[in-house]
């Protein structure tokens, strides 16, 4: 079992004032101010580096940038930690530094152009020993002088077997991470998922689910759900519901199976502490708290799940003035601190902002893949996309096989490539088992066994592993027909998943056709605009524009409409003076306008009946074209409201009615000095300003709108009672319980 270093014990260099790196070529002079204008620009140019100013104007200039990195010593980079915008080494940067002090010493002196020559002549365990030489920032530099070939040739030498139940990462393996998401946590739905996934030989590195609902009661029913699942079906395979981490420890006080403990990761502190509401300190925390209790106990060799993804730094405007790669990167070396059983990568989740195309989110993967990797991690990749951007299941299926060569731990299985509660478009167990055929890989071998046995796989008279008889059909684990038609019944976006349904590893043509039609229609749900006239049937609106001035800038900059301080435009700025009520409604289309015009007859007169009802003074209705979730802070501040409900359009799922999709973001305004002091004690950010709490997948296959008004009535009353809102909320309230 690892031990974990104090984070005061981890020496790092002092940090050096920029120094300019130059380059005289073909008669021009390049020069770069900086270690981080240096790795910016001499990435791949994608856009969140070009939105942050950090992308080479010219390949030209990007190939200077790269001459230059090439040529510097890996003692260079170690000297120079990259600092946060104060100038200071943040604990994600520390982290980093808590490397092998022997592997670093035999490979100092090189430059970062001899490393990748020695990682291509090298073998596995050879490069492994140099990985653990490394910090983030330099792994990040290889990734950037080394083109496809090379990414995909180092990263498949690398081996990194880890155990649960099963054992994930051999070299003849594929695994395959089950996500039985359903948009209200119905156990049903999240049933029929499972025994979908199960059917197609899904789910042996993990089934877990991401809750709609974070709260200890809902993350400890569905995980003892899951786990009768599992012992239902006898499948050897782990559980995890991927709540916030302080949920998930609240859930394994009280006995609940928490086996694997999940939590994202961001590779600055700021992102950490702000956004994702953790810190390393809490991360150590969780780690031993899993040593002790663990559901697993010791048949775990390794009980985390760490999941990372390319831009939430740039997203939430704290990546420090580095790129999204080079931020990617300290994730890992964050990561490669707990020893996890599995890493899980979503580059491509965010939008267009991030990754604006296919190769954009093609080129990144494998990036991230063999950072990861080098760096010592357990890689599963997730190359996926969001409907308002440039990528398509074209450019996810191209990644996943440049991913299956490079040697990939496992992939994603979202069942038909469509995720009913998050609302963007993953791998899916057809995708799995159509690789694993391609590239003759076969499940983790204890889950296979049990497959075989299932008749899910069976060997040929080659002794090849082929599909079985009961491959694909989910009827095996119900007791009868009508079983498996009432958990159907319940799980949206899912025409068809019989015997019939499927044409050798792949979805028939008529399956495939209705998902892609969907999806078109998304597209389109996209592009709507908020019909103004409509909506002033609907309550009497002030209109508050945002920096964004027409679709296209909304989509591909959401600093237009989100960004505290640049939100609210000059123009509209004096309507929002000071008006200290309690409730402010403010509505958006976000990333969908028909959700809007679909749900708000039918939410708002409830919300408004509720609120009343309690006594709360509410601000006049606002209606904001091209805003974001973050437009509520500046709101709040403008008009001094304790509290905010932003409902806004979520981004189109897989389904024509979950394009209609709305989301219900409550933002407790900690104006009070004792309410602020409380919230930054509990989340260790001194700046916390505001608190959140969510109800998404408002629309008629999730929650529906009349019912949603009624559980945000009672959200807000409890926020603005306990003066609280998001994870300290819900641990209030299970303490009054």
């Amino acid at each position: 079992m690892i031990k974990l270093t104090p984070l005061a014990e981890i020496q790092v260099p002092t940090p050096k004032p920029d120094e300019w790196y130059r380059l005289n070529f073909n008669g021009l002079e390049h020069s770069f101010l900086g270690l981080k204008k240096l790795l910016g620009a001499a990435d791949i140019s994608k856009a969140g580096d070009r939105n942050a100013g950090l992308a080479a104007p010219s390949e030209v200039e990007r190939e200077a940038a790269r001459t230059i990195l090439s040529s510097l010593t890996v003692q260079h980079l170690f000297d120079r930690p990259l600092t946060d915008d104060a100038g200071l080494v943040d604990s994600v940067m520390r982290v980093n530094y808590a490397i092998d002090p022997d592997a670093f010493a035999e490979i100092a002196a090189l430059s970062i152009g001899d490393v990748k020559n020695l990682l291509l002549r090298s073998e596995g365990a050879a490069i492994k020993r140099i990985g653990r030489g490394l910090t983030g920032v330099m792994a990040a530099a290889l990734a950037k002088i080394m083109d496809i070939h090379e990414l995909i040739y180092v990263a498949r030498k690398i081996e990194h077997i880890t155990k649960a139940r099963t054992r994930i990462g051999l070299r003849k393996t594929l695994a395959s991470r089950l996500q039985p998401n359903h948009p209200t946590d119905d156990l049903r739905g999240i049933t029929c998922l499972t025994y979908l996934g199960l059917s197609v030989g899904s789910g042996d590195a993990l089934i877990g689910v991401n809750p709609a609902v974070d709260t200890v009661e809902n993350i400890s029913a569905i995980l003892v759900h899951l786990d009768k699942i599992r012992r239902h079906t006898k499948a050897p395979t782990q559980i995890c519901v991927l709540g916030h981490l302080k949920t998930q420890m609240a859930c394994l006080e009280r006995g609940a199976p928490v086996e694997i403990m999940f939590q994202s990761l961001a590779g600055t502190e700021r992102s950490n502490l702000t956004e994702f509401d953790i810190s390393v300190e809490l991360l150590d925390l969780a780690w031993g708290a899993m040593q002790k209790k663990g559901a697993l106990g010791s048949e775990a060799k390794q009980f985390m799940y760490l999941e990372t993804g390319q831009g939430s730094e740039f997203t939430y405007g704290k990546h420090n003035g580095m790129d999204m790669t080079t931020a990617e990167a300290l994730c890992y070396g964050l990561a490669r601190r707990y020893d996890p059983f599995m890493v899980n990568n979503v580059t491509g989740f965010i939008g267009p902002e991030t990754h604006l195309d296919n190769f954009e989110m093609i080129a990144a993967n494998l990036q991230d893949h063999f950072m990861g990797k080098l760096l010592g991690l357990p890689m599963g990749m997730a190359p996926c996309y969001t409907l308002h951007s440039k990528i398509g299941l074209e450019g996810q299926q191209m990644a996943t096989e440049m991913l299956t060569a490079a040697g990939a731990n496992f992939f994603m299985d979202v069942c038909l490539n469509t995720d009913r509660m998050l609302a963007y478009f993953d791998t899916s167990g057809h995708d799995n088992q159509t690789l694993r055929e391609i590239y003759d890989k076969e499940p983790a071998p204890d889950y296979l066994v049990w497959a075989l046995d299932r008749g899910i796989f069976r060997r040929n008279a080659d002794g090849h592993l082929v599909r079985g008889e009961n491959w694909g059909n989910p009827r095996m684990f119900c007791q009868s027909n009508a079983e498996l038609d009432d958990l159907l019944r319940v799980t949206p976006s899912v025409p068809g998943f019989l015997p019939k349904d499927h044409a050798g590893p792949r979805p028939t043509n008529d399956i495939t056709r209705e998902i892609r039609r969907h999806q078109a229609v998304g597209r389109e749900a996209i592009q709507s605009e908020l019909d103004l006239a409509r909506l002033s049937s609907v309550a009497d609106f002030r209109i508050v524009k945002t920096k964004a001035l027409d679709k296209a800038s909304h989509l591909n900059h959401p600093d237009f409409g989100a960004e505290p301080g640049l939100a609210i435009d000059s123009e509209n700025a004096v309507q929002l003076t000071p008006e200290h009520t309690d409730i402010q409604i403010v509505v958006s289309d976000g990333l969908s306008a028909d959700a809007v015009h679909h749900n708000l007859e039918d939410i708002f007169p409830v919300l408004l009946s509720g609120l009343k009802a309690h006594g709360f003074k509410l601000g006049r209705h606002i209606l904001a074209p091209y805003g974001r979730v973050k437009l509520a802070e500046p709101i709040a501040k403008a008009l001094g409201a304790r509290c905010v409900i932003l409902l806004i359009g979520e981004r189109p799922g897989g389904s024509a009615l979950a394009s209609r999709s709305l989301s219900a973001y409550l933002v407790y305004h900690l104006l009070d000095k004792d309410d602020q002091l409380q919230a930054a004690k509990f989340s260790g950010n001194v700046d916390i300003q505001f608190e959140y709490s969510v109800l998404s997948n408002i629309y008629e296959a999730g929650t529906p709108a009349v019912e949603a008004g009624s559980v945000i009535v009672e959200k807000v009353e409890q926020m603005l009672r306990c003066r609280a809102a998001g994870n300290r909320l819900e641990s209030l309230m299970n303490k009054s319980r």
